[in-house]
């Protein structure tokens, strides 16, 4: 991890090492479906059917592409389990355990931007 300084500026935070750490990150995370998946794992194992169930709109098509990207980045850990019908479980990895803190000032960021956002444009209608 490349901690940031006091000292450092602007434009030492955005350029070389920097800049390809947050652009990693972002390859890893990017696209409309892994951060909920990851929400939603948060809490425990899950089966497919469960997350489809949590993650309203998404297709079990993305849904399965969209798990085999975070266990190919080993975020998520799927587990087989040898009954009938095969039994899996999908749970966020000890790796993907080290997202809790960026995962949970998002939401936090999330929720203030949307209170924002619509007290404003309340102010704007009214």
């Amino acid at each position: 991890m490349i901690p940031v300084k006091k000292e450092d500026t602007p434009a030492q935070i955005c350029s070389g090492e920097y800049a390809r750490a947050v652009r990693d990150t972002i390859d890893v995370l990017s696209g409309k479906w892994k951060l909920p998946i990851m929400g939603s794992l948060i809490n425990g194992k899950k089966r497919f059917g469960e997350l489809e169930k949590d993650i309203p709109k998404i297709t079990a098509k993305m849904l399965s592409k969209e798990l085999r990207d975070l266990e190919m980045n080993q975020l998520v850990k799927r587990t087989v389990y040898d009954t009938i019908p095969a039994t899996i479980e999908y749970e966020i990895t000890l790796y993907g355990r080290s997202l809790d803190k960026v995962l949970f000032e998002m939401r936090e960021w999330g929720m203030q931007h949307r209170r924002r956002i619509i007290r404003k444009t309340k102010l704007v209608v009214e």
